[in-house]
C-alpha cells in the first residue's frame, strides 16, 4: 500500500523543509554520542541549522543549551521552524501535539518513528509532516551540493 505523502512527506516538501528551516528543536538528543540523534544534530548544526536540544536531562549538546519541554524552547528562544523526533512512536503523538501548541512549522518524525494519527493532528493544524525519514539521508538526496 502506498504512503501517504500528507503524512510521510513527498520529495519536494522533504527538500523544502530542510531547505527553509532555521531553527530545529531535536527531541530526545542528549549527550549520548552513540545515538542516532547525536549524529544527525551534529550533521544539521553542519548545513546552518540552529539545534536546540529538548531532552527531560536538558543537557547541553554541541554547544547548544538543552531544554526539557518543547514549551520551554519557545519562552527562551521563540520561533522553532522544526521539531525533530527521536522517541519512540508511543511518545511521539505527545510531542508532536505539544509542537502543535508552541506553533511549530513542521515536524519530522524519523526512522520508524510511527503515528499516523498524531501526524493527521499535525497536518491538520497546518503543519508540514514528515514520518519515517532521516535528514541526513534525505539531505544528499534532495539537496545535492548544499553546504
Amino acid at each position: 500500500m502506498a504512503r501517504d505523502p500528507d503524512l510521510y512527506g513527498d520529495d519536494t516538501r522533504v527538500a523544502a523543509v530542510l531547505r527553509d528551516s532555521a531553527v530545529w528543536a531535536v527531541v530526545g538528543l542528549s549527550e549520548n554520542t552513540g545515538r542516532a540523534a547525536y549524529g544527525v544534530a551534529r550533521m544539521l548544526q553542519a548545513k546552518g541549522k540552529r539545534i536546540v536540544p529538548v531532552h527531560p536531562s536538558a543537557a547541553t549538546v554541541h554547544g547548544e543549551r538543552g531544554y526539557a519541554r518543547l514549551s520551554d524552547v519557545v519562552f527562551e528562544l521563540g520561533e522553532v521552524d522544526v521539531v525533530d523526533i527521536f522517541v519512540n512512536s508511543e511518545l511521539a503523538g505527545a510531542v508532536i501535539d505539544e509542537a502543535i501548541a508552541i506553533g511549530a512549522k513542521a515536524i519530522w518524525l524519523q526512522l520508524d518513528v510511527i503515528d499516523e494519527a498524531a501526524a493527521r493532528r499535525a497536518r491538520a493544524a497546518g503543519l508540514d509532516v514528515i514520518m519515517d525519514r532521516c535528514p541526513a539521508i534525505e539531505w544528499p538526496r534532495r539537496l545535492p551540493g548544499t553546504p
